[in-house]
């Protein structure tokens, strides 16, 4: 899974970047997701996750993006001010289903986002 920041905004560092995978763990264990890996790289997440084929993955995007985005706004209110329309995150999102031979490629993605 991945996606954007509204205008692709570069907030996601320091105590944001820590928050933000913070709140997305949370909201994995509560619907029963495990998170195989997690990076961001100031302006969007990357995630490989592992859940049942009874979830609907529009739903997972909304939780995660929503969920995350109205505890960073409690806790972040100035993220409001750099973000004009006071949304989080773009409305889009890029999801894709891994093989057991591309696994530890996209591992290996996700680990360097920060490096690249």
């Amino acid at each position: 899974m991945v996606w954007c920041t509204k205008y692709r905004k570069a907030i996601l560092h320091g105590h944001v970047d820590e928050y933000v995978k913070l709140l997305i763990s949370k909201i994995a264990d509560d619907h029963g997701i495990k998170i195989l890996e997690i990076e961001t790289d100031q302006d969007h997440i990357h995630m490989l996750i592992d859940c049942k084929p009874q979830h609907y993955l529009p739903n997972i995007i909304k939780a995660f993006k929503g969920t995350s985005a109205r505890f960073l706004f409690l806790k972040y209110p100035e993220l409001k001010k750099e973000l004009w329309g006071g949304h989080l995150w773009n409305p889009s999102y890029f999801v894709s289903t891994v093989s057991e031979h591309t696994e530890s490629q996209i591992v290996d993605y996700i680990q360097s986002q920060k490096k690249n």
